[in-house]
């Protein structure tokens, strides 16, 4: 358990998805690239019928999600359904790696999944697996046949001749993987950029009969180191003992971060003068999603009786009698526009990718989705012209704080003002 607590986060992992046709070799490979049996392998066709996750260690890259995914080529109403999980995947996923059995060359599923792909602009390999089978083992690429139309959609994209059995090039997919993951090295903070070591930051955490037992929330974790990284000051402190911290510094610190249910008690603490947002709102700027979520908040004014309202968790933790999602924002949002909407809740990897019926989508923090996955919900609402927020951005707007929350980020804010 104790080593648990110290693995990186799913959520800040590289995603590698391998996709396939059935018995294209997609479980053997990953078996063969993680040196784990983490996949079943038969011979059967359609054995792998759910997307199977493991978090781990893989060198020469580090911390990875490796995902192995039913085939693409399924049929029947099962069948489906286990495409339609595979291509779900897609969502989440930051490297692709697409297995062709090299002894069948590429199909219409493989280059129908290649053109989705490059859709989405996920980095992607090829692997032509069961190169041990070819007719000609020491050459396996005479084996292929492309047209032009297949250059074309493959320009750009790397290919390996490998095998599972073998171990043919296993070890140059592993470096082809960790080369197509430097180019995704992700820069963004939460706020150690805005910070100096000189600096101090007051996070203010509630523990309540929401809080998880024993520990702090993982956006509030992530802040706090981020702050050290920086070389800089922390306090942490809950609402009730604020105003008394605030009174014992020397100078005002440099920003006040509080957990968003308690914006409300937090802004008639905090003086004007010193910067105050929420780990939600700082969580948003590090997915990618703040500059969308800012201006979305504000179709909360326009909401009527009857409107629907996805409000949408990327977890699916045990929910408390006054979990926010559920009870108190939906709460807050009536009390707010004096209007009755109706809510609907999607946890998890369930995301409907038809938002036309909603007036609007309110997201968590999305602590425990990668920035991929997030950005992807974000622009299934763009794309249906569906007002999107978080959280954090939602609540400071309806506290009438939103600009002053932003107050970290001047050039969003401005536009905003």
């Amino acid at each position: 358990m104790a080593a648990d607590l110290n693995q990186t986060p799913s959520a800040n992992r590289v995603h590698i998805g391998f996709f396939g046709r059935r018995n294209a070799g997609k479980s053997s490979l990953v078996n063969a690239v993680t040196g784990q049996s983490l996949s079943i392998v038969s011979d059967t066709k359609g054995t792998t019928t759910d997307p199977v996750q493991k978090a781990m260690e893989l060198l020469p890259l580090g911390p990875v999600v490796i995902i192995d995914t039913p085939g693409i080529d399924d049929e029947g109403e099962l069948g489906t359904l286990r495409v339609h999980r595979s291509r779900q995947v897609l969502n989440k996923t930051d490297i692709a790696v697409l297995t062709v059995d090299v002894r069948e060359g590429l199909k219409y599923e493989d280059r129908a999944l290649i053109s989705r792909i490059r859709s989405k602009e996920i980095p992607c390999i090829l692997a032509w697996t069961q190169s041990d089978l070819a007719q000609d083992p020491d050459h396996p690429e005479n084996q292929i046949t492309l047209t032009e139309e297949d250059r074309t959609l493959l320009d750009g994209i790397p290919r390996l001749f490998v095998s599972a059995v073998s171990g043919l090039h296993i070890h140059e997919l592993k470096e082809c993987i960790a080369a197509q993951a430097a180019d995704l090295e992700n820069e963004k903070k939460l706020i150690s950029d805005l910070l100096s070591p000189e600096d101090l930051v007051i996070l203010v955490t509630p523990i309540d009969e929401s809080a998880p037992k024993g520990r702090l929330i993982l956006p509030q974790v992530q802040v706090l180191r981020d702050i050290l990284d920086a070389h800089a000051g922390a306090l942490v402190t809950q609402t009730d003992q604020l105003a008394a911290m605030l009174a014992s510094l020397k100078n005002p610190p440099f920003a006040v971060i509080t957990d968003s249910q308690d914006f409300a008690e937090v802004m008639k603490i905090v003086p004007d003068e010193v910067p105050l947002t929420s780990f939600s709102i700082l969580m948003a700027r590090y997915k990618g999603i703040l500059e969308c979520a800012a201006p979305g908040a504000g179709a909360i004014i326009s909401i009527q009786d009857g409107d629907r309202i996805l409000v949408s968790e990327g977890c699916t933790h045990h929910r408390q009698c006054e979990d926010i999602g559920t009870v108190r924002l939906p709460g807050w949002i009536r009390k707010f526009t004096g209007r009755k909407p109706v809510f609907e809740f999607t946890s998890g990897t369930e995301f409907p990718e038809d938002l036309s019926g909603y007036a609007m989508v309110v997201h968590c923090g999305g602590c425990m989705l990668n920035e991929r996955e997030m950005r992807y919900r974000m622009k299934c609402a763009q794309d249906q012209g569906i007002p999107f927020t978080n959280y954090g951005t939602l609540i400071a707007y309806m506290n009438g704080i939103l600009v002053r929350s932003l107050s970290l980020f001047p050039d969003l804010a401005a536009k905003l003002s």
